[in-house]
């Protein structure tokens, strides 16, 4: 098998290309799959995207994302669950095994972090079986703490794994994301955790730079730039035996002023250096 045969190359690493630049640039360089979000899916056209994918005979490893349902307003957390239904479908039709779930933050002047997170697994409730009955894993990600108030209350892998062990494991998965979890004290055990319970469903790369960004959402360092030790991590993920896709997921907007073929070519090679 070649060398790249587990790389994936997330959509929002090279934003500046569309679903049909990505699948080209993938397949001219050996690249055989995809992770997706669904905005630049949504512009292409979902069943267009599905066979675009499908006749370049890539794979789609994941499409993000699901989640922001921590919303307690009851009009707005049907709305939000209504979405997540329909991502779910989404990652369906795309023969997508895998839907990401970002949680999502705290309302303006909430400061009750134990029911957000009681309304996460409340929502797992709800989705968990749909997801299942459609061939779909929800694969919650645990965000860096620095993303709690806003965007994600699940923080670290120990959570992420205790709110999908309720569920079937073929519904409700984790994702270890070496930008989210590399600084987790925790890390050997809960990953160790998360392969003994079936619960390691997607494995994400990215790096670790500082200082960072006003914002600090934008980030992610491209692989070998920064803190992260990418291959030691990789090599934890493998020991569970998780064989699946690595999938590099870099939000950078140096990267994305670049020539989106001249940053493919380096993401392929820093994969070489600072995975394999």
């Amino acid at each position: 098998m070649s060398d790249l045969a587990r790389l994936s190359v997330n959509s929002e690493t090279i934003k500046q290309w569309s679903v049909e630049e990505l699948v080209a640039g993938c397949v001219d360089l050996g690249v055989p799959n995809v992770a997706l979000w669904r905005a630049p899916v949504a512009e292409y056209g979902l069943e267009r995207t599905a066979r675009l994918v499908r006749d370049a005979g890539l794979k789609v490893t994941s499409l993000c994302r699901g989640g922001f349902y921590t919303v307690a307003a009851p009009v707005a957390r049907k709305a939000a669950l209504d979405d997540n239904r329909r991502a779910i479908d989404e990652a369906a039709e795309l023969n997508c095994p895998v839907l990401v779930l970002v949680s999502g933050g705290l309302g303006d002047g909430d400061r009750d972090l134990a029911g957000a997170r009681q309304r996460v697994a409340d929502a797992l409730g709800e989705l968990a079986p749909y997801a299942g009955e459609r061939g779909v894993t929800l694969a919650i990600e645990p965000l860096h703490p620095m993303f709690c108030s806003d965007r994600c209350v699940v923080s670290t892998l120990a959570q992420a794994i205790d709110l999908a062990l309720p569920f079937p494991a073929e519904q409700v998965g984790v994702v270890v994301d070496t930008y989210h979890c590399w600084w987790d004290p925790e890390l050997n055990a809960q990953v160790q955790r998360a392969g003994a319970t079936g619960r390691l469903a997607l494995f994400q790369v990215a790096d670790w730079t500082t200082p960072l960004p006003e914002g600090v959402l934008l980030g992610r360092g491209q692989l070998g730039d920064g803190h992260v030790p990418l291959r030691e991590i990789r090599e934890l993920v493998d020991a569970t035996g998780h064989g699946g896709p690595v999938e590099v997921e870099i939000f950078n907007p140096g990267l994305w002023t670049r020539r989106g073929v001249e940053v493919l070519a380096e993401v392929v090679q820093r994969y070489r250096d600072h995975l394999l």
